[in-house]
């Protein structure tokens, strides 16, 4: 392998899990997030998949969920093959799932077709929410023992904290809904339920399709325990809203394949609406792009303004 434009980390990753062989072909896919990704593939074996990140931590603790949901799940995800750490960075290693971006094919694809996946994004997290459940809500670590915990407050602190989060990333286009979303959101009500996993950017741009059916959850970086009232506000929000004019039908089969896997808890306007806020800015500050193809600019700020006037 001889790229310059690959990270040398990479390449060591690569010959310590993958010896004796170099890759034939290296790629890039083309989502961006917090880890440098390569795709390497080789003449006579599957495709891997290397991550790397700053923080080896980061790396573990994403390792370790993805290896927990093929253990006590059958949501589809990627086969972990290995973790490590080389120097100050962290690393995983995955199996390659050649499919097709379902944030590319969802607008394209009919809409009984639509509904299907919705409702098995449903599915997908209510059995998430069925096989991890946490002491308290946040960000997960790893324990002395080796299991996934929460390391943050409680599931209503949690909720308001991360509402005041998203409410404080809004840009100025959005300062005559602020004080109309800070109030919606002191409406939450207090409650006792039992934290689960909150998979925050569980969508169709970190799915692959293969005949139709979703093939890998590709993205489980930054794992947060909460309220699953937030979760499913927050997934809904990013699978039934997102792509099309009308939600109505995506959300009520998103629902629906959530009850099919356990009750659908109550979720109240306040979660609905941090969902909304929590969605409409990027960790760079900038305003993300809903639909696809996706749009930009003063578009994509009144997409947002007109998610958030549904609740308000």
């Amino acid at each position: 392998m001889t790229d310059p434009t690959v990270d040398v980390d990479a390449r060591t990753v690569l010959r310590r899990v993958v010896q004796g062989e170099d890759p034939a072909e290296i790629t890039f896919p083309p989502q961006g997030n917090h880890k440098e990704t390569i795709v390497a593939h080789y003449a006579d074996r599957p495709a891997a998949v290397v991550q790397l990140t700053d923080d080896p931590d980061v790396a573990h603790v994403e390792a370790s969920l993805l290896s927990a949901i093929r253990d006590r799940t059958d949501v589809p995800v990627p086969a972990l093959l290995a973790r490590g750490r080389l120097g100050g960075r962290g690393y995983l290693v995955t199996e390659y799932v050649a499919g097709r971006d379902l944030h590319q094919r969802f607008t394209d694809i009919g809409g009984d077709a639509r509904e299907r996946l919705a409702r098995r994004f449903g599915a997908i997290l209510g059995q998430l929410h069925e096989a991890f459940r946490f002491d308290t809500a946040g960000p997960l670590a790893l324990a002395r023992t080796g299991s996934l915990e929460a390391t943050g407050p409680s599931v209503d602190e949690f909720a308001r904290q991360y509402a005041r989060e998203g409410l404080a990333a809004l840009p100025p286009a959005f300062d005559d809904r602020r004080s109309e979303i800070e109030s919606a959101l002191q409406t939450r009500p207090e409650t006792t339920r039992t934290p689960r996993l909150l998979p925050w950017d569980l969508r169709p741009g970190n799915a692959l399709l293969v005949d139709g059916e979703i093939a890998a959850i590709t993205d489980w970086g930054d794992p947060l325990a909460a309220d699953p009232s937030l979760a499913i506000a927050k997934v809904e929000h990013l699978v039934a809203n997102w792509y099309v004019d009308d939600p109505a039908p995506l959300r009520g089969a998103f629902r629906a394949g959530y009850a099919d896997v356990r009750p659908l808890p109550e979720v109240p306007v306040a979660d609905r609406i941090a969902a909304v806020v929590q969605s409409a800015v990027d960790s760079t500050g900038a305003v993300t792009r809903p639909r696809y193809p996706e749009l930009t600019g003063e578009d994509a700020v009144a997409v947002h303004r007109a998610w958030l006037d549904e609740w308000l």
